[in-house]
């Protein structure tokens, strides 16, 4: 009984922390790289070609690492007739955790490379409401012109559509 009560807290305690991860990761900007004219399909093949290249040119290099361990000391509890009494101090172990050293190199190779062929790194906020609500909704297949306006939808599928207010498209 205690096992199902536990698991049923510990649900309602981690759904909703899940419900705000998701519903934030839809609100997040859209990033991508840009250049203007281009078709998404082509700027997506590109974008895939640039990373297996930095891939191959900086190869995940994962290093197992652990932060310092930490000493917690004990405590001394007295009662009321004046007994005191002390636990014992411990050590917790440092948190273990991997890290790809060769990422930020990756990174950098996969932006050199898409700068080459012609694109910049973009990246745009969602569209508010009374944005969206004003576009008939079509996802983008060639990337428009931008403005500091600019934003996007996204669609179930993965697919987006970027808007410029003030400008027809």
């Amino acid at each position: 009984m205690d096992d199902k009560l536990s698991q049923s807290n510990c649900m309602k305690t981690i759904l909703p922390v899940l419900i705000c991860l998701l519903t934030l990761s839809a609100c997040g900007p859209l990033s991508l790289y840009y250049r203007e004219g281009e078709s998404v399909a082509r700027m997506q093949t590109e974008t895939t070609n640039c990373q297996v290249k930095a891939l191959k040119d900086a190869p995940v290099a994962n290093q197992v690492r652990q932060s310092p361990p930490v000493y917690w000391p004990g405590r001394t509890y007295c009662d009321g007739r004046g007994r005191c009494y002390r636990n014992p101090g411990w050590w917790e172990p440092g948190r273990i955790y991997t890290v790809d050293v060769n990422q930020g190199l990756r990174n950098k190779v996969e932006a050199q490379c898409m700068a080459q062929k012609g694109y910049r790194p973009v990246s745009l906020p969602p569209c508010k409401q009374g944005v969206k609500s004003r576009v008939a909704p079509a996802r983008t297949t060639t990337l428009p012109p931008l403005s500091t306006e600019s934003c996007f939808v996204k669609f179930e599928d993965g697919s987006f559509q970027i808007i410029t207010p003030g400008q027809a498209g």
